[in-house]
């Protein structure tokens, strides 16, 4: 049975890609294959699943999909190894691959995985679109609205900001005026929410 997805295949070894290929034209899928992620880059993705492999000697899968977030790329992504470490599988996991398979690739454990991640396909873009449109606006902040947006997401006060960044509360004031404008938030927890959406590093700590 003919599947709808492309699956784009990332992989430095021509065998590997190859193989890839074949199990998915197997599986009923069209496979794009590429060396690495600059010819991944190169192609405009607005569809499909990714299959990559997690080299960590050139960022993992950390790496990858940070390029591909930076690219507005969100399509859904497996991570592939010859050797399945755990502390790999968590680095891949938390960076945002919904699934981490093992090479030698199993073609049924390949399809069971597949048809899992299609079903989700769907809900992951919506949730890396929210994550690219987030990083988006907090990026035209200047730095101290990046500080009150920290702060406030903390759930401090005007004035309790005040004293941690030691300014008037009316500075305060107007920093998060031009910050809630910046981001289009009409309310402090817009504010917030688009902080915890972006997943991005405080730049101040309690």
């Amino acid at each position: 049975m003919e599947n709808h997805y492309i699956i784009h295949i990332v992989d430095p070894s021509s065998k590997v890609r190859g193989e890839l290929s074949r199990v998915a034209f197997d599986l009923g899928y069209h496979a794009e294959v590429y060396a690495d992620l600059s010819e991944l880059a190169e192609r405009p993705l607005t569809e499909g699943i990714i299959v990559a492999r997690d080299d960590p000697e050139t960022g993992g899968i950390e790496n990858l999909m940070a390029e591909l977030t930076n690219a507005g790329v969100w399509l859904p992504l497996i991570a592939l190894s010859d050797v399945l470490r755990p502390g790999r599988i968590v680095a891949a996991t938390k960076a945002g691959a919904l699934s981490y398979i093992g090479l030698p690739i199993d073609m049924a454990e390949l399809d069971r995985t597949l048809t899992g991640i299609a079903t989700e396909a769907n809900e992951f873009g919506l949730a890396q679109r929210k994550l690219i449109d987030a990083r988006n606006r907090i990026s035209q902040l200047s730095n101290r609205e990046r500080e009150v947006l920290d702060w406030l997401t903390k759930g401090l006060s005007n004035k309790a900001i005040a004293r941690e960044l030691d300014i008037s509360p009316r500075t305060v004031e107007i920093h998060r005026a031009k910050m809630m404008s910046k981001l289009g938030a009409h309310h402090p927890a817009e504010a917030v929410r688009l902080r915890m959406e972006a997943q991005i590093t405080a730049r101040v700590s309690a």
